[in-house]
């Protein structure tokens, strides 16, 4: 082991053993905010934090989820920190989200500066989320019940077109190019017969969607039971959890579709003596799932409505009566839906959706979640006024598995034949058998197991009244181990995440009007050279109380505080150090290092040239060495603003950040001569791209009362943009180059209309995506002036949004009068692009055809034409993202509306009930955009919802 890693083990035992001496806890305040290892009045907070009281907050907007809708209340929070992923924290310690309900969360506080996050080291880098859960308080046994019951509606499904019109498209597509219907395609009586619907079993016309196999809507439930007190000595709380939902299906084994959940959580602080407490936390999660078998809504988007002119079912009540033998065969099948149906099949692969619903099985999905924090703090004013210690240790476990029951089964394909005017079935042709088991067997199976531990010596001390000083001192680990397989994709991740740094802050302000910190991080990674692997992270942040000066007292009075803050950093990370992996297997942790192999990746069977017979096995370079590869830097300069107006009617904050990411990994594309490749790689992985990155958010909040009238208005926001600065990149034409680019810049063609006739396709440039071109297939601009329609013809045509839109949003409002509160929420995004390359739009060969191809271009509509026309081939050339399937993804959602109704609590007097209240809401109410029908329509998966809920809260 080398001495830095010494000495960093030796500084984190010293501090377990002083832990086992002592420590302190202070008292949560509600001017108190919580902070990377602490917690901080929220009046000296120096920018770029912002946090949310949930327990407050609950009380007029009920959710389940931890992080529900937190863009409505975060300005630069966008599911994305300033457009980047950032670290989880329940209770200081890395979690999922979901392992934590709302109703058990105390506040949120989202760290978004780096000045804010780089206590917490490398993992870390791209900001935090710190979900901190309830405890208990000095007060009488209190029980606290919420019981929810409400409906999920399907906003609407796809449009697909029926049978009948499908089959007659598809004719109109097999003429476009130039192929006879008489073999693949439909004949007029067959079309006819099933738009008829004389015999919907031999001319089959399915429709995913009906009432056959959806219920209008399914439900859900939760009952939360909160138990809480305590004295001077003791506190506790305790969260109680249950919740079940069923499923939309109402067909085979997947209308028993459900989940089911129970969570309990135990928080207790205890006062050992006059200088230390002591806390424990444990929180165990247990889901059920249960799901049939068969992908109904992969089916629904790609089956043709006619089952490739096969029906999913097969009437035994069709069968010929002088063929007995066919009975027999219903008699013996294991699958007789209803007493009435045999399974049918697909005539491509034989294959039936429904059948695999009713016959193949079901899949029972088990999670178990254990979390466990143990904690002491210790006062150590008796030795150094001010002085305190925390330490911490956790330990979570996660295991996920599934009992599984799948069975083959036969299906049918019929033969029909029409005898004394009726259709009959004469023979059945049989494929797969029906096999019987009574055992499950155990699918995937996967564990992590997360362990931390952290020591703080603390230092916070006034001096004279004027001078206040802060100082910490600290080592936090933690070490998350997955198993071999926890991306269930057949590789292996041989090593945990882990995360080991110092962390160290100094602050000083005089009389809350001038402050000044310096925080900062000795982080280690053993995912670099040996050499490399420990850095510094220093942070500088400057604030300024404008408001506290005479000359601004004396002459701006609508003002009532205004404070400016900046800060600069440089966080050193290895989040990004991350490669692709080889044979399955991660190699995150050796990207510095150089490798050999003979196997059938890198080596293989080589006949020498001058070897009469057979050859050699060669060993080859997989990847070249770097001993210099190092830690991936975050620079940032921030500037921010904090006010309130008005006697506190409006308050604002703002930020703006200025990021720079340098030294991002690449594999040498430019930098590194070709002939390093070929047979064998020996490229190394480089600190080599940088990226940039620039924004201002924003949170506005008004309150105000009015008489009887309590309005409070919030508005969030963010301006954000993006560039690659540098990138290791070689394009076919320089204006192609990444680099100067947005980071989500999205790439197409730019598209001139649709050719109308084969003159002009003779006068333009050749396009070369596929196929033949014909009148009706969309035509490219020619970029470059080659004569050729290729990918170098592709141009930047807009941002994507994927990390952030240019401009998000957030609104939340709330009106009370009396005993109602109507609270709303919502949110929004403007700015970026996207196409409709989903196979709704995309129709391709004899897939299934939605109803955006009735604008399709023919002869007779080329002037009005909305739509390319039909092919049955693969289609490539009118299917390329271009500016003819682009749209702008502006939009606002409508997520919340919520009426609540408290009870006076005088009609409880002198009973055990001390509240109750009554509350009605709706979720994903209502999108308003151009695009509306698009963004609420979802494509081969389950429809979105609206949520209708009735729920209950009562306190005893």
């Amino acid at each position: 082991m080398k001495k830095k890693n010494i000495k960093v083990s030796c500084i984190l035992l010293a501090c377990a053993v002083f832990s086992a001496l002592g420590g302190n806890a202070q008292e949560k305040q509600d001017s108190l905010v919580n902070v990377a290892f602490g917690t901080v009045a929220r009046e000296d907070l120096l920018g770029a934090v912002s946090t949310v009281n949930v327990a407050e907050l609950l009380k007029k907007n009920y959710a389940v989820s931890s992080l529900d809708n937190l863009q409505s209340f975060v300005g630069g929070y966008t599911g994305n920190i300033w457009g980047q992923i950032g670290l989880i924290l329940v209770d200081g310690i890395p979690r999922r989200a979901s392992d934590v309900r709302l109703t058990e969360v105390e506040s949120i506080t989202v760290l978004k500066g780096a000045n804010a996050v780089v206590l917490y080291g490398s993992n870390a880098a791209k900001g935090v989320v710190l979900i901190t859960t309830k405890r208990g308080a000095v007060k009488p046994l209190t029980i606290d019940v919420r019981a929810n019951s409400g409906v999920f509606v399907p906003k609407g499904y796809p449009g697909y077109l029926n049978a009948a019109d499908y089959m007659t498209l598809y004719n109109e597509a097999l003429t476009n190019d130039g192929i006879s219907t008489s073999g693949a395609g439909y004949t007029q009586d067959e079309i006819d017969k099933t738009r008829s619907g004389v015999n919907p079993f031999r001319y089959a016309d399915i429709d995913f969607f009906s009432s056959d196999y959806l219920k209008k809507a399914y439900t859900r439930s939760d009952l939360t039971t909160e138990i809480s007190g305590g004295n001077e000595r003791t506190r506790y709380y305790t969260n109680i959890g249950l919740n079940y939902n069923n499923s939309i299906m109402k067909f085979g084994d997947q209308k028993n579709n459900n989940d089911f959940g129970f969570n309990v959580r135990g928080n207790v602080d205890m006062d050992l003596n006059s200088w230390l407490t002591a806390s424990t936390d444990v929180a165990v999660n247990f889901g059920n799932r249960y799901a049939g078998r068969g992908d109904f809504w992969g089916a629904s988007s790609t089956i043709a409505p006619n089952f490739n002119r096969y029906s999913p079912f097969v009437p035994v009540s069709m069968f010929d009566p002088s063929k007995p033998g066919l009975q027999t065969i219903a008699d013996n099948s294991n699958h007789l839906i209803d007493g009435q149906f045999l399974l049918g099949g697909q005539s491509t692969n034989l294959t039936n959706v429904f059948g695999d619903m009713v016959a193949a099985g079901y899949i029972k999905t088990r999670f178990r979640a254990f979390m466990y924090n143990v904690g002491v703090n210790a006062d150590l004013g008796a030795l150094v006024k001010g002085l305190s210690f925390k330490s911490t240790y956790s330990l979570d476990y996660t295991a996920v598995y599934s009992e599984a029951y799948q069975l083959p089964y036969a299906v049918y394909r019929p033969t029909w034949s029409t005898v004394n005017g009726q259709d009959v079935i004469t023979s059945l042709e049989k494929f797969n058998n029906d096999q019987n088991s009574t055992n499950e067997f155990i699918g995937r199976t996967t564990y992590s197991q997360t362990m931390s531990y952290r020591a703080q010596l603390g230092y916070n001390r006034t001096f004279g009244n004027d001078h206040n000083v802060t100082a910490n001192m600290l080592g936090w680990w933690y070490m998350t181990q997955f198993s071999s397989d926890p991306d269930n994709d057949g590789g292996s991740d041989y090593h945990p995440d882990r995360n080991t740094n110092l962390g160290f802050q100094a602050g000083y302000n005089f009389r809350k009007k001038y402050y000044v910190d310096f925080s900062g991080a000795y982080v280690h990674s053993a995912k670099l050279p040996d050499q490399n692997r420990n850095a510094v992270s220093p942070t500088v942040t400057l604030g300024w109380r404008v408001s506290q000066e005479d000359f601004f007292k004396d002459n701006v009075s609508f003002i009532d505080d205004l404070k400016f803050t900046a800060s600069y950093a440089s966080i050193k990370q290895d989040i990004d150090i991350t490669g692709t992996k080889q044979n399955g297997v991660a190699t995150d942790y050796y990207l510095y290092s150089g490798y050999y192999g003979n196997n059938s990746v890198l080596g293989g069977w080589y006949q020498w040239r001058d070897a009469a017979a057979g050859g050699w096995v060669a060993t080859m370079s997989g990847q070249g060495e770097n001993p210099n590869l190092n830690f991936i830097e975050r620079k940032e300069y921030r500037a921010g603003m904090q006010a309130s107006f008005l006697k506190n009617l409006i308050n604002l904050e703002a930020n703006y950040f200025h990021q720079t990411t340098s030294g991002l990994l690449t594999r040498g594309v430019s930098v590194i001569p070709s002939y390093f490749t070929g047979s064998g790689d020996f490229r190394p992985w480089l600190n080599y791209n940088n990226d940039r990155r620039t924004g201002l958010d924003f949170a506005l909040n008004v309150n105000n009362k009015i008489g009887d009238v309590q309005l409070s208005v919030g508005v969030v926001g963010m301006l954000f943009s993006s560039k690659a600065l540098v990138r290791d990149e070689i394009q076919a034409v320089d204006y192609q180059n990444r680099a100067g680019r947005d980071l989500d810049a999205y790439w197409g063609l730019i598209n001139e209309g649709f050719f109308q006739n084969q003159a002009e396709i003779d006068a333009h440039a050749r396009q070369t995506f596929g196929g033949v071109v014909k009148p009706g297939d969309l035509k490219y601009k020619d970029v470059n002036g080659d004569g050729i329609i290729d990918s170098r013809d592709q141009v930047d045509l807009g941002r994507n949004g994927w990390a952030a839109n240019p401009f998000s949003y957030g609104i939340n409002f709330t009106v009370k009068y009396k005993n109602f509160t109507l609270f709303a929420l919502g949110n929004g995004q403007s700015g970026a692009i996207a196409f409709k390359n989903t196979p709704y739009f995309w129709v391709r060969g004899a897939s299934k055809y939605s109803d955006v191809v009735w604008g399709r271009w023919t002869e007779d509509t080329k002037n009005t034409a909305t739509y390319p026309r039909l092919t049955s081939t693969a289609g490539a050339n009118n299917f390329q993202n271009s500016t003819f399937w682009m749209y702008k993804n502006n939009r606002f959602n409508l997520s919340r509306v919520q009426l609540t109704y408290d009870f006076n609590s005088k009609i409880f007097k002198n009973s055990f009930v001390h509240g109750m209240s009554v509350y009605v809401l709706g979720d994903n109410l209502l999108v308003l955009s151009k695009e509306r029908k698009l963004m609420e329509t979802n494509v081969g998966m389950e429809p979105q919802y609206r949520f209708y809920n009735l729920g209950l809260r009562a306190t005893f």
